[in-house]
């Protein structure tokens, strides 16, 4: 019997995926926005395409905002456009 693959849905393209192609952005429990590469930090998790061009969209649409039911600033966009940047190129 296969193992099931785990499938998540990213916040820019709308498109599933499998759960280890996708970065997981995630909302910590005393309200801190970054993005988990590992998948295992504590909080609200939502997941985005390893590219910018999905973030872009997710920041549009205000998608990242209403899966976690806050306002985000825009430094935060910058830092996770940079973390998404510096992963990429790492």
């Amino acid at each position: 019997m296969q193992k099931k693959i785990p499938m998540r849905q990213c916040l820019g393209c709308r498109e599933m995926k499998e759960k280890r192609e996708l970065i997981r952005a995630v909302r910590s429990p005393d309200g801190v926005i970054s993005l988990d590469f590992r998948g295992k930090a504590p909080g609200r998790g939502a997941y985005l395409c390893r590219n910018a061009a999905c973030l872009k969209k997710a920041v549009k649409s205000k998608a990242l905002e209403r899966a976690f039911s806050a306002q985000i600033p825009a430094e935060v966009y910058e830092r996770l456009e940079r973390e998404m940047e510096a992963e990429h190129e790492g």
